[in-house]
């Protein structure tokens, strides 16, 4: 637990370094704080707090700099987020004009003009209906699988087997399935199978149960909108590691980590912010990310947010991921 003065100073520790970049000093410290305190006074509670791995010293430099710990305590129980004009409410398409997929990328590029840091958004989430589905023999073990949508997209999916079929074997498949299942959600698909399929060979129910698997799972590319990723060439916390920033790329090209994240901020309600290097959420620990669901007709089915660095102004973060999400469930919820 931490007194008043500690708070205060921590708090204040944190405000000045977001600011400046630069590690802040003890007589720094204390103009910032406002507070009658000596230079001393003000090391003793800062080593009590480097102590208690709320901040840390870079290198060998005399001032001191937040720590993922320290981040979080001052988002969680100081932070206070001002209420200013955000200037969004033309930014984003006009209800019932634009398609969802053009809203999404707006709104990606908004949440990055907005805050200069990365926008990112998962595309709404929808039942997977199949009108019909196909399996071809590509070699051993190795299977295409053909879904068609009733409105006549197309996903082609490759599966591993573990055991080999003959294309009679991959015909008798997708003909029960597709008499038996088509028109109805994956999600349906996937239920009646765990006990409608006692009846057929073991291998081939394996393969049926595997096909409504990655029929599921929506490709990458399409679910993720992400915008602004050269902003983070001008952010010294990257620039200044060209491996790091290599790997942060990496991360936005193939997406699968921020599918991960954003499917675990799907589930929760308001604006969400992850710190990295306090958990395994966020996959490095100089970034943080600031997340909220959006609505289609009151049902969460998507997020979207902003990663940057840890050093970034939360209270404007919020503020911008707060609205750009309101903003995108009312579009999406008008848009036909």
């Amino acid at each position: 637990m931490l007194d008043d003065r500690s708070k205060l100073l921590l708090k204040a520790l944190v405000e000045r370094y977001i600011a400046d970049g630069q590690p802040v000093g003890s007589r720094t410290l204390a103009k910032a704080a406002g507070l009658e305190l000596s230079p001393a006074t003000v090391r003793n509670v800062m080593s009590d707090l480097e102590e208690l791995g709320l901040i840390a010293s870079p290198h060998t430099s005399a001032g001191r700099i937040p720590t993922a710990r320290g981040y979080r305590l001052f988002v969680d129980t100081m932070l206070t987020v001002r209420r200013d004009e955000i200037p969004t409410v033309s930014a984003i398409a006009a209800p019932g004009i634009e398609s969802p997929q053009r809203v999404i990328s707006q709104a990606a590029h908004l949440l990055s003009s907005l805050s200069q840091f990365v926008g990112v958004v998962m595309a709404p989430r929808r039942a997977s209906v199949f009108r019909h589905i196909e399996f071809l023999s590509l070699s051993e073990r190795r299977v295409l699988v053909i879904i068609v949508s009733p409105e006549g997209e197309v996903q082609n999916r490759i599966i591993q087997t573990q055991a080999n079929f003959s294309q009679s074997q991959l015909v008798e498949a997708s003909n029960f399935l597709n008499s038996h299942y088509a028109g109805l959600t994956i999600e349906a698909v996937r239920e009646r199978l765990k006990t409608e399929l006692e009846a057929l060979r073991g291998e081939i129910a394996d393969l049926m149960k595997q096909a409504v698997d990655i029929g599921a799972q929506p490709a990458e590319q399409d679910e993720v909108v992400v915008a602004g990723e050269r902003n983070l060439l001008s952010v010294s916390e990257f620039s200044s590691d060209l491996g790091n920033l290599r790997r942060l790329f990496d991360l936005f090209e193939q997406k699968t980590q921020l599918v991960r994240l954003l499917d675990v901020s799907t589930q929760a309600d308001g604006v969400r912010i992850y710190i990295g290097g306090e958990s395994q959420v966020v996959p490095f620990e100089d970034l943080s990310i600031v997340t909220a669901p959006y609505e289609v007709d009151g049902q969460v089915v998507g997020t979207l947010g902003v990663i940057g660095p840890q050093r970034m102004p939360y209270d404007r973060m919020i503020q911008i991921v707060d609205v750009t999400a309101k903003l995108v469930s009312n579009a999406l919820s008008h848009t036909k």
